[in-house]
């Protein structure tokens, strides 16, 4: 190698310390050989720790793994799917990233955008990786900041309904998929026109935040999703769920709300808070749609409602819990729909 090109390897090797993006080179034998200011900064690991080593990984993991550098080194494209949240081959050579990074010696995460490119020869042989990382936690925890708002509902903190309506398309698709129960519970707080009548509009935002935390303690498993349907009337969607499942779960939520013991108060009402609850269990096939468990739900909470409320009615018992009542009459009349939901109250 001419002198001329010592010094210019020298003046890059120099002018890349200086750089205000981190960044570091490893070799074709994947250790570091530049490890610059800005990279120590933003990981913590000072240059000195992992120059002339493999042990760059130290810097944004707990466990042994590959940095992207790496798999470009190795030429190695089906990895990235398995460890990286997002990724992209950069004009058939380099490789882009994005991913959380537990950094060990920060003891905190980071979401890293990351680059990596080879460096060839004139001859085309492999001298260095170059990667490049970018600090995007900020921005990564503002969008997932205004993905929660935009997905929940203002009052309660539970989902939405256009989160709802969004889970209960994908849940019926996936069950049909995996051919396993989808359980459905809507329930409806009892005499809620009354409460706010009696104890005004304020305290009635107080009684439904009450009401939807019990909900969502109630639906503790991470694939159930817990909501807020409209006004007073709250969801659990539960995959994976049959019917006898579902119906524990409308129990344990009666049974927690009975004891907290919300005082309601009101004439024709009873003392405290109660619910009225409509399930609906279905296998999906192609023969209904998702909207259909839907009206089964609404149809058993109707049933709930119109044969004497704080009950559970399942959809297969409808028509039997509405006779025993002597309300089929009423049910036959009132139809589905609006007319329904009106009378619920």
């Amino acid at each position: 190698m001419s002198p001329a090109m010592d010094v210019a390897q020298a003046y890059a090797a120099r002018l890349m310390q200086h750089l205000a993006v981190p960044t570091f080179v490893l070799n074709p034998k994947r250790q570091v050989v530049i490890w610059n200011r800005a990279c120590e900064r933003l990981t913590g690991v000072m240059a000195a720790e992992v120059l002339g080593t493999n042990l760059h990984w130290r810097a944004f993991y707990e466990t042994k793994r590959y940095c992207l550098a790496d798999l470009v080194a190795l030429g190695r494209p089906d990895k990235l799917a398995q460890l990286y949240s997002q990724h992209a081959i950069a004009d058939g050579v380099g490789f882009s990233a994005e991913n959380w990074c537990v950094m060990p010696k920060l003891g905190n995460q980071l979401y890293l955008a990351i680059d990596a490119s080879p460096v060839h020869d004139e001859e085309g042989k492999l001298i260095a990786i170059v990667e490049t990382l970018r600090d995007m936690t900020d921005q990564k925890r503002a969008e997932a900041t205004l993905k929660t708002l935009a997905s929940s509902d203002g009052l309660t903190g539970l989902a939405n309904r256009r989160s709802f309506d969004q889970a209960l398309v994908t849940e019926w698709a996936r069950a049909e998929r995996t051919k396993k129960p989808l359980s459905l519970l809507l329930a409806d707080v009892d005499h809620f026109k009354l409460y706010n009548d009696l104890h005004g509009h304020q305290q009635g935002d107080e009684c439904l935040r009450a009401v939807a935390a019990i909900i969502g303690e109630t639906a503790f498993r991470p694939a159930d999703l817990s909501a807020r349907y409209g006004g007073e009337e709250f969801a659990i969607i539960m995959p994976e769920t049959d019917h006898k499942g579902a119906c524990k779960v409308a129990e344990r939520l009666r049974a927690v709300l009975a004891k907290l013991q919300l005082k309601h108060g009101a004439v024709g009402a009873g003392p405290s808070v109660t619910l009225s609850i409509g399930i609906a269990t279905r296998v999906p096939d192609e023969t209904v749609s998702a909207d259909w468990l839907l009206m089964q739900a609404d149809e058993a909470l109707y049933a709930a409602k119109h044969s004497g409320r704080n009950r559970i009615v399942c959809a297969e018992n409808i028509l039997a819990t509405l006779a025993h009542a002597g309300a089929e009459r009423g049910y036959r009349a009132a139809g589905i729909g609006e007319s329904r939901r009106a009378n619920r109250r």
